[in-house]
């Protein structure tokens, strides 16, 4: 008989506040959060520090890397790490949209104005436009060599309407900033100036600057010319041989370093000027309030600096200032001539004219990103509030809302003598600052304690709530003492400090060792304590009633006798029946001692580098080992024996736990997995993860009811063992397949680069592993439907041969006959049942005669009018991908001219309905605005308006 296990499936994951690898951004009001959380989305209400909601797509196991907010304010698109975006919506938490488009990091995400229009940068150096309300990919464009990094809608244009005008600015890590037009589909203008990677850039709103950041201490400044961008389709300022020349002499500056280039006839970027910053280090976020007064730029420095821009009074006041000053100073030097030549620079504004730093944020980690707060968007907002508020995510799994004082409108920064910025809001509690490096569960499993460095925290592992949260010092190991009530932490420093969870206060700190306390664990008499340090030495602790504050009594500690070794101690575990206790030291042994008289009983050997933990199972027969050299070993207890050396992960294994009343046992490493294994038959169950951290801690509930794990990533997973059923082969099988399907996506990646070519627009998509099955499931509808029309035709010829003779119906199909649909009808469901993001990656499965075989498809459905925009989208696509193989059958041509025919009958019709639609909107909103706007006339101003238009009597005086 087969032999079956239960399978343990991703039940949680909580501890992660946000994570450095993507942006926060606020919600349209300003009082939510929507920050990265590893591989969901975690939307947080700020004031109260509390999780509102959490976004996570079930197919999904990619980290976050970006996050945009659309103007509609309720859509937020969310790159992944393994270039897919997800398209989620605020009010029902759920994914409207999946787009697939990038082979690479998603690395920036833009919405255009009207929200409808999405621009997405990634690490595959390719800018995708995508068509939300359509859901489609419209266009690839390519020119970058690295990793896109800044992306800005420049313009009022539809980038969906080829015949709209619009414009993309992006910014690469290759020194290039491209402004694209997307009508053309073209770089328009490439600027060169920058001599390290471009880190960031922002486009004010009024799209009059454009601000880029690098590697060095300034920020460069652009002026965008619109007058430029409209004219750049329409007007012709000179012969094709003159830009030509224009651009052979601008190579020609190019190559000899002189950056002293003049503007060309069509360029619509110029050079404004420098803006020194605050600090030198590389900028991370670069962004303009809405209002356009304010530009904040956030460095690697823990520094946010905010600039000001200047009213242009402050600046003709300031202009006017710098000539008085080089009038004085000509004076002074007593040169009266050449005073217009040399007061002639003074006119020309430049970046640092209308640029002023204003404020500096100091954050009290490394930040990751910046946002403004939307709630502020015009200035009559900011007067009102006084101050505005800015969201800073940083790389400590913390959140932070400053509130930085703005002055009022009559008054400069000098007079209106503003306050410091001052921290107004932080989500700080439910997590850690740094990765947990220890955790252990309370008796009941209803408590789960993570140590890190700094900080000790109680879970309530089921809901994922933070119960408490204490200081302490750089903890290596952690356990609940008898009772549950008492938590004791063993430190870097060498101490062993008790902790009450009732009381949220520490009540005592031993010197337990002299060096590092890296292991720690209760005798199962439940009446001491061992503990093993970096000393060479193990302890030996009993558990002793003291009196505390009041008439409480509190359990301590108490040394009673100390076991000397040779080397440090790594890892300690006493076995279930009390009789044994395994000690791993640094030589890559393991010690087995007598637990009552320390008496030396087993040497275990074997493992190449020292083992870092141990485990022995509930019936105390067998011990578990886990070591940095990436195996782990099965040995008896009863003479010693290395029963099974695993090799378990690609990485250094971190711990090993049994599960209670069972062989089996877990294993996790620095390769971000954790592996279920059965010690009888030594084969491995179950993977679970990956984690997006190296796993640095292990715990298992009493029979194994749950598992959870601390990582790298300061996240805590929990994973439940479920009631389903899980065979080894099967989960053989399911793991080729998944090995299958990864190198199918990467042999499509390949054939995609190869298959490249130099144009830079290029189709948007990407094959995956669902646009490969989906069009492997119309391949199928189309196999069917023929089969079946094929018996159809074959019994109606079959009557006109015979028709005194009645033929027997062919039996119908039993899919077919249980959706009740005809072959036609099956298939156009089909096709409607491909997400309209994979669909023409799915299409373009079909072999071509399968493609035939669609086109009859699409007449029927053409004469009956099903789903017309569906089927003009498919139409269209099959015609541009093979339009050569189609233009050589000459059999089509009659199947084109009457899918012609049908189409135009069906696009007039959704045209027409359309338009009835849209004109009964249209009178709708206008009987609606005449019963809601009531009219108000002001009767002096209609009187001053009346007497100006008399006509006033004029005397002309006439000569006889």
């Amino acid at each position: 008989m087969v032999k079956s296990y239960l399978r343990y499936e991703a039940q949680s994951t909580f501890g992660v506040i946000c994570s450095a690898g993507g942006n926060a951004v606020f919600d349209h009001s300003g009082r939510l959060s929507i920050t990265p959380a590893l591989d969901s989305v975690v939307v947080w209400d700020i004031k109260k520090a509390t999780q509102v909601a959490r976004w996570k797509d079930s197919d999904n196991t990619a980290e976050v890397t970006c996050i945009a907010r659309s103007a509609n304010d309720k859509d937020f698109a969310v790159g992944y790490a393994d270039g897919s975006i997800r398209l989620f919506d605020l009010q029902t938490n759920a994914v409207n949209v999946v787009l697939n488009g990038h082979r690479g990091r998603v690395t920036a995400l833009q919405f255009d104005a009207t929200g409808t229009v999405l621009a997405s940068g990634a690490r595959d150096t390719d800018v995708v436009v995508w068509d939300v309300v359509g859901e489609v990919g419209l266009y690839r464009l390519r020119g970058h060599k690295d990793e896109i990094t800044g992306l800005a809608f420049v313009g009022s244009g539809d980038a969906r309407n080829a015949g709209a005008a619009g414009y993309i600015v992006s910014s690469s890590k290759d020194t290039l900033v491209k402004l694209w037009d997307l009508r053309a589909q073209h770089c328009v203008q490439t600027l060169v100036t920058h001599r390290s990677e471009v880190w960031a850039l922002a486009v004010s709103p009024d799209a009059r600057l454009l601000v880029t950041a690098t590697s060095d201490a300034d920020l460069h400044v652009w002026t965008i010319a619109a007058d430029r961008l409209d004219s750049v389709e329409t007007q012709e300022q000179g012969s094709v041989e003159t830009q030509a020349q224009e651009i052979v002499e601008t190579q020609a500056q190019d190559s000899t370093g002189d950056q002293t280039t003049t503007p060309r006839s069509w360029d619509a970027i110029t050079e404004y000027g420098t803006v020194r910053r605050s600090g030198s280090s590389r900028v991370v976020d670069l962004r303009f309030h809405a209002s356009g007064q304010f530009l904040a730029c956030l460095g690697t420095d823990r520094v946010a600096e905010i600039f000001r821009v200047r009213t242009h009074h402050e600046i003709k006041k300031k202009m006017e200032r710098r000539q008085r000053r080089n009038r004085e100073k000509q004076k002074k030097g007593g040169d009266g001539s050449g005073s217009d030549a040399e007061a002639e620079p003074a006119r020309s504004i430049t970046a640092a004219d209308e640029l002023a730093s204003f404020q500096l944020v100091r954050t009290s980690a490394k930040p990751v990103s910046l946002d403004f707060d939307p709630a502020d968007s015009d200035t009559a907002a900011l007067v009102r509030r006084g101050s505005l508020r800015i969201l800073l995510s940083q790389n400590n799994n913390s959140l932070h809302v400053w509130s930085v004082a703005v002055p009022p409108p009559d008054k400069t920064t000098k007079q209106a003598a503003l306050p410091e910025p001052s921290l107004l809001n932080s989500v700080e509690m439910a997590g850690h600052r740094t990765e947990p490096r220890a955790l252990a569960l309370s008796s009941d499993n209803e408590l789960v304690a993570s140590a890190a460095s700094k900080s000790l925290r109680i879970w309530n592992p089921q809901t994922g709530a933070c119960v408490r949260t204490l200081e302490c010092g750089t903890a290596l190991c952690v356990v609940f003492l008898p009772g549950d009530q008492i938590v004791a932490v063993g430190t870097k420093e060498g101490t062993l400090e008790l902790y009450d969870i009732a009381a949220a206060a520490r009540v005592e700190t031993l010197d337990a060792h002299d060096g590092a306390v890296w292991t720690i664990d209760v005798h199962p008499d439940r009446k001491s304590v061992a503990t093993g340090g970096a000393d060479k030495a193990v302890k030996f602790w009993s558990l002793e009633l003291v009196a505390g504050a009041g008439a409480r009594r509190r359990l301590t500690l108490e040394h009673v006798r100390t076991l000397q070794m040779a080397d440090d101690v790594l890892a300690l575990r006493f076995s279930p029946d009390a009789r044994l206790v395994a000690v791993a030291l640094l030589d890559a042994t393991v010690k087995v001692f007598y637990a009552d008289s320390l008496k030396f009983f087993l040497s275990l050997y074997g493992h190449k580098l020292p083992v870092v933990s141990l485990d022995i199972s509930s019936d105390s027969t067998l011990l578990v080992t886990g070591s940095a050299d990436k195996s782990v070993k099965l040995w008896g207890l009863d003479f010693g024996d290395c029963h099974r050396s695993l090799p378990a992960h690609a990485e250094p294994v971190t711990t090993v736990r049994f599960v209670w009343g069972t062989h089996y046992f877990f294993s996790a490493a620095k390769d971000r997995m954790l592996v279920q294994w059965d010690a009888d038959n030594f084969q491995r169950i179950q993977k679970l993860g990956p984690c997006h951290g190296d796993v640095w801690a292990l715990a298992v509930a009493r029979h194994g009811a749950f598992v959870i794990a601390s990582s790298q990533d300061r996240a805590l997973r929990v994973w439940a063992k479920t009631e389903e059923p899980l065979f080894l082969e099967e989960e053989r099988e399911r793991e080729l397949e998944e090995m299958f399907d990864r190198g199918l996506e990467e042999a499509a990646d390949t054939n995609a680069d190869a298959a490249d070519d130099e144009d830079e627009a290029q189709r948007a998509g990407k094959a995956t592993v669902e646009t490969l099955k989906a069009g492997e499931r119309i391949i199928e509808a189309l196999d069917l439907a023929d089969a079946e029309r094929a018996k159809w035709t074959d019994h109606a010829a079959q009557l006109r041969r015979t028709p005194h003779i009645v033929p027997p119906q062919p039996e119908a199909n039993p899919i077919l006959a249980f959706e009740k649909l005809s072959p036609e009808a099956y298939v156009l469901r089909t096709v409607e049942r491909v997400r309209a993001a994979d669909l023409d990656d799915a299409l373009l499965v079909l072999s071509f005669p399968r493609v035939l075989s669609l086109l009859e498809y699409i007449d029927i459905w053409a004469r009956r009018e099903w789903n017309t925009p569906l089927t003009c989208r498919v139409l269209f696509f099959l015609l541009r991908s093979h339009q050569n193989q189609i233009v050589a059958t000459r059999s089509m041509r009659s199947r084109l001219d009457s899918i012609r025919r049908s189409l135009r009958s069906g696009v007039a019709t959704q045209r027409d309905q359309i338009g009835y639609n849209l004109a009964a909107l249209t009178s709708l909103k206008t009987e609606w605005e005449a019963a809601a706007t009531a009219d108000f006339f002001d009767e002096a101003a209609i009187q001053n308006i009346q007497d100006s238009q008399l006509k006033k009597r004029k005397f002309v005086g006439l000569k006889a």
